[in-house]
């Protein structure tokens, strides 16, 4: 720990990974690191430049495969074990400390809506539709932690994340701290410009409207996709595959045979083949394993190859 003296309060050595994922997968982090505010996260990044450190960042980790042997570097997180304040503690903040708040707080003036990167996305979606606010309904169902849902362009058929945002706060490679407006954000599917970069904050621009019809929007949706996905006590990271243009991943695997395959305590869903269930005893690798087979079947069959949706460490 010499290299994160006097960080200890927020940085621990060998934390298991799998209590932070959806899949309960996966091996240690070297070093895992919950800073509470910019200025620490700041510090954590710099004392891993010194030390020549790889570092990684960690959200609800929905959509996420941590590999059996962990991850041999610093892994940063901002849902850690400390909460960020409740929007009502947040009300008063001047102009000046709209984003610059605790990781997991939420801000919302107006049709103005400022996260934390920590924030709980489910829990916001619901915030903002029980307030009126329109836009986020349309991302019903989709986990993960407001960061997350901007690194990776978040969505579905219904719309992306990308739509309602109009600038990210992030801390730059080099150490700065700034923001991107939403064209320097490079969002396209399933995918940003932000590598090296981490998300500290999201400014979103919603509209106003009647809380009923949005909640009815947002049952909706929520409906269509618990009928058509595994069962949210099903441990799974969402979807592997990306969908190739014109196509639906999850009907190519079904179409090669693939629902119900298993390989170890792996299975490919028998509700949604773009799905892979973790059962007991399950390991990464056997995730990993089935994958490779689902992908190397739709390949041979289709001659379309799969690209990951699912981040693998």
């Amino acid at each position: 720990m010499t290299l994160f003296a006097g960080l200890e309060s927020i940085v621990r050595p060998d934390v298991p990974l799998r209590n932070y994922t959806w899949y309960g997968l996966g091996g240690p982090a070297r070093w895992f690191a919950t800073p509470r505010t910019d200025a620490e996260a700041v510090e954590v990044l710099a004392r891993c430049g010194e030390g020549g450190v790889p570092w990684r960042v960690l959200g609800r980790g929905a959509n996420l495969l941590v590999r059996d042997e962990g991850v041999d570097g610093v892994v940063l997180t901002f849902c850690g074990e400390i909460e960020g304040p409740p929007a009502a503690a947040l009300a008063g903040a001047s102009r000046s400390d709209r984003t610059a708040f605790a990781p997991g707080g939420v801000r919302v003036d107006g049709a103005r809506v400022w996260a934390g990167a920590g924030a709980d996305f489910t829990k916001l979606v619901q915030h903002c539709v029980n307030r009126g606010l329109a836009g986020l309904e349309n991302l019903a169902g989709i986990p993960g932690s407001m960061g997350g849902i901007i690194r990776m362009n978040a969505g579905g058929k219904h719309g992306s994340i990308s739509q309602y945002v109009r600038r990210v706060r992030v801390l730059e490679a080099d150490g700065r701290i700034d923001h991107r407006d939403a064209a320097a954000v490079g969002f396209a599917y399933r995918k940003t410009d932000l590598a090296g970069a981490v998300v500290l904050a999201a400014e979103l621009e919603l509209s106003e409207s009647n809380p009923a019809a949005l909640t009815r929007r947002f049952r909706e949706i929520w409906l269509e996709k618990a009928s058509q996905q595994p069962a949210v006590s099903e441990r799974s990271c969402g979807c592997v595959f990306k969908n190739p243009p014109g196509q639906a991943a999850g009907a190519l695997i079904d179409r090669a045979g693939m629902k119900g395959q298993r390989v170890g305590g792996a299975e490919i869903s028998r509700r949604h083949a773009n799905f892979i269930v973790a059962h007991n005893g399950a390991t990464a690798k056997d995730v990993l394993d089935l994958a490779a087979v689902a992908r190397d079947r739709v390949r041979s069959e289709t001659g379309v190859e799969l690209e990951f949706e699912v981040e693998i460490w």
